[in-house]
């Protein structure tokens, strides 16, 4: 009988020891299915960029873009957008005086105004003036580097195929008017007797690419290579050359 009381005491005892024992190992270790799903889908937004961040990022670096292409189409449009543009400049021509002769290297004034309708196409008028010694061989005039001049009168379009805050690139094509005097320091002999064109006017056409480097918004500097055709004696002389000066642009806005 005491042995029956004794079994029933640590049975008692024990079955309370055990629920504490496995209480305290529960919530040391509370790991259920739905909290394991739970951290790992946090893991994996940890790893991931959220969406939300991306397209913010986006957003921003579109909105810095379109501020700096604003930017520069205001600038070209406070550049361009003036209805007149004066130059005026020097340049340089190799010029055949002669049937037969050789090169001649003329020193050139010109100047001109272009009348733009919008940022790019223009019409232009320009005047110019070149000077230079022909070289006729010995003679028995005793005249062997005459002095002699070409001006000319041209008009035609004018075209800005690309436009940047700092500089533009345009073709421009001219056609008008030359006058030669060949024959002024031949002290009365007349051009031809020395194998120069003879005296008298012909057309002229130019045809270039024009350079322009802005200085501020109004004022640039520009260089034009040139590729310029005259009549003279009923040929056709064929000349390169370029032009280069400072370029002004008037007018309101």
């Amino acid at each position: 009988m005491h042995s029956s009381f004794r079994l029933a005491l640590l049975l008692a005892l024990g079955v309370p020891a055990l629920h504490v024992i496995q209480a305290q190992s529960s919530s040391s270790n509370p790991a259920t299915p739905g909290q394991d799903q739970t951290q790992g889908q946090t893991q994996d937004q940890a790893q991931q960029p959220p969406a939300a961040q991306t397209q913010g990022q986006i957003s921003v670096q579109a909105r810095i873009k379109a501020r700096r292409e604003q930017r520069r189409a205001a600038a070209i449009h406070d550049t361009y957008s003036r209805p007149y543009e004066m130059y005026v400049g020097m340049g340089y021509l190799r010029f055949v005086p002669g049937p037969d002769k050789q090169r001649v290297l003329f020193y050139s004034w010109n100047a001109g105004l272009t009348r733009y309708f919008d940022q790019r196409l223009g019409i232009t008028v320009d005047g110019r003036g070149n000077y230079g010694t022909a070289f006729v061989g010995l003679n028995q005039f005793g005249l062997t580097r005459p002095a002699i001049s070409v001006y000319s009168a041209m008009a035609g379009p004018t075209y800005r195929f690309y436009l940047q805050p700092r500089y533009s690139i345009a073709g421009r094509v001219l056609g008008g008017y030359a006058q030669g005097n060949f024959s002024g320091d031949t002290n009365g002999l007349g051009g031809k007797t020395l194998g120069l064109w003879p005296d008298g006017g012909t057309f002229s056409a130019s045809g270039s690419v024009i350079g322009e480097w802005n200085l501020t918004p109004r004022v640039g500097i520009r260089l034009a290579p040139e590729y310029n055709l005259t009549g003279f004696g009923s040929t056709l002389q064929y000349s390169r050359g370029f032009t280069a000066g400072l370029a002004v642009r008037l007018g309101k806005q």
